[in-house]
C-alpha cells in the first residue's frame, strides 16, 4: 500500500470514529436528498445505498451506520414528506377519521412518489425481517398518534372511555392498506365517507 492511501485510509478510519453513530444534521439531509433524487429518478429498482452514497458523494460506511438497511433509509425519506403534516382536528370524531382516510392516508399516496415508496417498505417487510422490524417500529409510533384523535372523542363524549383506538385506526389503516398495495387509492378516495361511516357504525356507543 503506497504512503498516500495508507493515509487517506487512516484519515476516513478517523473520521468515522469522530462521528460515532451520532447524525450530522447536514450530513443526514444531503444523504436523504440524494435518497430521493435516486428514487425519483430510478425508481424502486434503481434504489440501493451505493446509489444514494455516489449521489450524496457520502462513504458508504456512514450511510450504513445510520441506516444499516436500504428499507430503514427509504422510510426516513417518505418520512420527512409524512412528519410535514399534523394530524386532523376537525372537532368531531367522524371529521378527523374522513381527513385522516382522505389527506393522511390515500391522499398522501395518490400519484406521488411516497405511495411508490410506501408500497415498496410494504412488499419488501414481507420476506425481509429487517424490513419488517423498521415498519412495524414506524407503524407503532404512528398508531400512538393517530389514536389521540380517539382519545380526543372520549374527552367529548362521543365515545365510550372503554373505546379502543388502536382497533378503529387499524379498521382504517388497513382499509388505506389494501387499496394502495392494489392500486386503487383513485378509486377508494370517493368511498372514504362510506367507508368510515360503517366503521364507526360498529363502535359500540358511538354519539356521531
Amino acid at each position: 500500500m503506497s504512503t498516500d492511501s495508507a493515509n487517506q485510509q487512516d484519515s476516513e478510519e478517523t473520521a468515522r470514529r469522530s462521528i460515532g453513530a451520532r447524525r450530522n444534521p447536514a450530513s443526514q439531509e444531503a444523504i436523504l436528498d440524494a435518497a430521493q433524487a435516486v428514487m425519483q429518478e430510478g425508481g424502486i429498482a434503481g434504489f440501493s445505498i451505493e446509489a444514494v452514497a455516489r449521489r450524496a458523494r457520502a462513504g458508504k460506511p456512514t450511510i450504513y451506520r445510520w441506516w444499516p438497511h436500504r428499507t430503514a433509509l427509504m422510510l426516513d425519506v417518505y418520512k420527512r414528506f409524512k412528519n410535514a403534516r399534523s394530524f386532523p382536528d376537525t372537532g368531531t370524531l367522524r371529521g378527523d377519521m374522513e381527513s385522516f382516510l382522505k389527506d393522511h392516508l390515500l391522499g398522501f399516496w395518490q400519484g406521488s412518489l411516497c405511495g411508490t415508496v410506501y408500497r415498496a417498505v410494504v412488499a419488501e417487510a414481507q420476506t425481509d425481517p429487517e424490513a419488517a422490524r423498521v415498519l412495524n417500529a414506524y407503524q407503532a409510533d404512528r398508531k400512538a398518534y393517530s389514536a389521540r384523535m380517539v382519545e380526543r372523542a372520549k374527552a367529548r363524549g362521543e365515545v365510550p372511555p372503554d373505546t379502543d383506538a388502536d382497533l378503529i385506526v387499524d379498521l382504517v389503516v388497513s382499509y388505506a392498506w389494501h387499496q394502495l398495495l392494489l392500486g386503487q387509492v383513485d378509486a377508494a378516495m370517493g368511498k372514504v365517507p362510506a367507508v368510515i361511516a360503517v366503521i364507526l357504525k360498529g363502535v359500540p356507543g358511538y354519539r356521531g
